[in-house]
């Protein structure tokens, strides 16, 4: 979904950083054998995220929704040399499509995968984070929020990934459409939350920045 018209979009596109040569590899085989690849977050948001993992310099990143690794490789590129990525994902068939390219990358050894249910995996981790990012199935984004609030350090980052759902939020909603509803009530959650300063920015499918106060 782009919400700027597309001679603007691909103006901000040109005049912005580049996609590093290993994610083109990445993109180009997540297209060509993964069932899905729209999933991808995409150069442009690829290179938002780097910029701003690189800003925060965060020692502790946690991903919640894993995919084929993109997005986490974005994140990775700011990480603290001594800083490691907790990334979850329930699709244990992707774990080895991710881990080439995570090896790949230089980070490999920083990345810790995580397979299963996020809901179950989230309580074991005994760590606190700045910098999250949730990207995973819309229905249980305020359960992820309600597990990780207390786990991100004062000052840090969520990070929230389709929170305008297509457009689909300003938008009669079906009563059917749970992932509207339920995208419709985090982003409502998030205003009203006085832990956080939020603000939601119109990049491809809506990213929400959430500060820990």
């Amino acid at each position: 979904m782009y919400f700027l018209p597309e001679a603007i979009d691909n103006y901000v596109v040109a005049h912005s950083e580049q996609e590093p040569e290993l994610l083109q590899q990445l993109t180009r085989e997540t297209y060509q054998k993964v069932l899905q690849p729209i999933m991808l977050s995409g150069p442009y948001q690829g290179r938002v995220l780097s910029m701003i993992s690189n800003l925060i310099q965060p020692k502790s990143i946690l991903e919640i929704g894993t995919f084929t690794g993109y997005s986490t490789l974005c994140l990775a590129e700011g990480l603290d040399k001594s800083g490691e990525i907790h990334t979850i994902d329930i699709n244990e068939e992707l774990v080895d499509f991710q881990r080439k390219y995570f090896d790949k990358s230089g980070h490999g050894s920083q990345i810790i995968q995580h397979v299963g249910n996020a809901l179950e995996i989230i309580p074991t981790l005994e760590k606190t984070f700045d910098l999250i990012f949730i990207d995973a199935d819309k229905p249980n984004y305020s359960n992820y929020f309600n597990l990780i609030i207390d786990k991100v350090v004062p000052g840090g980052i969520i990070l929230s990934d389709n929170v305008l759902w297509h457009g689909k939020v300003v938008e009669p909603v079906d009563e059917k459409d749970l992932s509207t509803k339920a995208v419709l009530d985090y982003n409502d959650m998030l205003k009203n939350d006085d832990r956080i300063e939020t603000v939601i920015l119109p990049i491809r499918d809506g990213l929400t920045i959430s500060r820990r106060k």
